[in-house]
């Protein structure tokens, strides 16, 4: 991968998110602005970690999360790829609403108050 495709990935060491979620965060965004397209290949976990200064683990973690929401896929040794599966923007989504999920029950909101605060934010972003 070029340094200009590295240069997709950025993790801010002054923002309250961590690492980890501002690469799951990064990645998507990156798929749903067009930025990486589908059967694009992802850096390797060793490569990106050195390039962003973070543990090879956090990356491999912000992977396997987006490999569990079908936004990429790891093709063994040939590495670790946007997913040509499904439409990457909806899968992009997918990840987004799962991280929005964990955030909640993380403070302790239910499943059902987050559905609804989710749509709540969805009507106020319509009329913002």
């Amino acid at each position: 991968m070029s340094d200009a495709a590295l240069d997709l990935f950025v993790i801010d060491p002054g923002s309250p998110e961590p690492p980890y979620r501002q690469l799951h965060d990064g990645v998507v965004r990156a798929i749903s602005q067009g930025r990486l397209a589908p059967g694009a290949k992802l850096p390797t976990v060793r490569g990106l970690a050195a390039h962003l200064g973070l543990a090879a683990n956090t990356v491999a973690s912000a992977y396997r999360a987006l490999e569990a929401t079908g936004v990429i896929e790891g093709r063994g040794r040939a590495g670790t790829f946007v997913s040509l599966g499904d439409d990457p923007v909806e899968a992009a989504a997918r990840g987004i609403a799962l991280g929005a999920v964990e955030r909640l029950r993380a403070l302790g909101v239910s499943d059902d108050r987050a559905a609804q605060i989710l749509a709540d934010a969805g009507r106020s972003a319509e009329t913002g």
